[in-house]
């Protein structure tokens, strides 16, 4: 049992080992690429969720207007 665990253990530090160095680290034009990339989907979503926001409102003003159109009918009766 404890010879298994060490051989996977042995398997383990290799296979890690055998991953470069360099392969593991993004360099500087790499991370401002992904950053910029991060940023515009950021600044695409905050619009998709402003032009929801500004249909949520328009729908609600709308039926505002209905409403008060309707109680002005039937006070007028």
């Amino acid at each position: 049992m404890k010879r298994i665990a060490a051989f996977m253990l042995l398997v383990a530090l290799t296979l890690a080992g055998a991953i470069p160095v360099q392969a593991q680290r993004i360099s500087p034009q790499e991370n401002a690429r992904r950053s910029q990339k991060a940023a515009k989907k950021q600044q695409k979503m905050l619009k998709k969720a402003n032009k929801k926001q500004r249909k949520a409102m328009r729908k609600y003003e709308k039926a505002q207007r209905k409403a008060t159109k309707k109680a002005n009918r039937r006070y007028k009766k």
